[in-house]
């Protein structure tokens, strides 16, 4: 054998690993994707945002949603990925992968049928694609397979990554509560005094979450608690989702032609799981 032909049959094997590989790490994409979006594929209020929503609004989402995924492929991707435009690459293969999953369990349970209008389908399925494609970038993660990706991701123990990851988990939680007219209701017959109350609960359970409950990964990844934490990850963390939650209602339309008082409410209602997401997502991914 020459030198050549086993240059070629090394080079060969080499690609053919990294196939595979791909292919794995798809297949917990994939997984991933079922696992976060299979409760809101089943949820009427889902399936609704994507008849009523302007094409705008789901033009938008979907870009930032894509920003969304790219930062998460830099903190924990569903594979190891090296540059920028490996980030890039692995972004649009998760949402791809959530796409496929949305479309083809909405068609399976008889949401999407024949003859539907493209539009509506394009719609539903776009919403859909949201939570999907988070589950489908953290699939990795999620399935205990990312030890190894993860210590290629440093951005992730940087503060600015910490915000990041608190902001991604409280736009994913926060989405699945938003479309509900329970949340509607809910802000509607709380007084502003009780309002207060759940601003006030919803901080001391993320500073709980972070610092005090003892989750896995929490130990490993501690900062300094007490008014430290409080004031350096905590409020700053709660602030950040309140704002992830104010883009939802507006993404939504729940904030067109509501006074400040009911957009308040809406955002201290929201923010409580909102808040839960962003502690969650802070420790586990």
């Amino acid at each position: 054998m020459t030198a050549r032909t086993a240059t070629k049959g090394q080079a060969h094997g080499r690609a053919a690993t990294t196939n595979r590989q791909y292919a794995v790490a798809l297949g917990r994409a994939f997984a991933g994707a079922v696992i976060f979006s299979v409760p809101l594929l089943m949820t009427m209020e889902m399936w609704w945002l994507g008849f009523y929503l302007e094409p705008w609004r789901l033009l938008q989402f979907t870009l930032a949603n894509m920003v969304l995924l790219y930062f998460l492929s830099r903190v924990a991707g569903f594979e190891e990925s090296h540059n920028w435009l490996d980030d890039i690459l692995d972004a649009f293969a998760a949402y791809a992968v959530a796409v496929a999953a949305a479309a083809g369990w909405l068609w399976l349970i008889g949401v999407i049928r024949p003859h539907m209008p493209l539009a509506e389908i394009a719609g539903m399925v776009a919403v859909q694609a949201v939570p999907a494609s988070f589950g489908a970038m953290i699939g990795a993660k999620l399935l205990g397979e990312g030890d190894e990706i993860e210590r290629q991701e440093q951005w992730r123990d940087t503060y600015s990554g910490r915000m990041f990851l608190m902001l991604a988990g409280a736009l994913f939680l926060g989405f699945t509560v938003a479309p509900t007219e329970e949340m509607i209701l809910i802000a509607y017959q709380m007084s502003a005094w009780q309002g207060l109350a759940l601003v006030i609960l919803s901080i001391a359970v993320l500073h709980s979450i972070l610092y005090l409950v003892g989750f896995a990964g929490q130990k490993a990844r501690s900062e300094p608690g007490g008014a430290v934490g409080l004031l350096r990850h905590s409020l700053p963390g709660y602030a950040i989702a309140v704002c992830g939650c104010l883009y939802i209602l507006w993404s939504f339309g729940r904030v067109d032609g509501s006074d400040p008082h009911h957009i308040a409410m809406s955002l201290a209602v929201l923010g409580f799981p909102a808040s839960i997401g962003a502690g969650i997502a802070r420790i586990v991914v």
